[in-house]
């Protein structure tokens, strides 16, 4: 999970270079307008990778991994409703 992330998190930021310098290397000379848009898009496209990078999948177990601390363990078990082998 974590690789098909980051592959993403840099897809989109070099998506986001190259629509930056396009705008401003070639699409300017037809349009300037057009060039704006395009570094608007890639203004919007660093903070999406950041969330998409960080975002927890079903799969990843975060949220009920043991703390280390057994009495803690055993209270947080007892509120969800599992028993845990010891």
């Amino acid at each position: 999970m974590y690789a098909r992330r980051r592959r993403t998190y840099f897809a989109m930021m070099g998506g986001c270079i190259v629509l930056f310098v396009l705008a401003w290397g070639v699409v300017r000379l037809w349009s300037v307008p057009v060039a704006v848009g395009m570094c608007v898009v890639a203004m919007v496209l660093p903070p999406l990778a950041a969330v998409v990078a960080n975002r927890r999948g079903p799969e990843d177990r975060w949220w009920d991994d043991p703390s280390g601390d057994p009495r803690s363990d055993e209270w947080w078990d007892e509120l969800d409703g599992r028993k845990r082998p010891r």
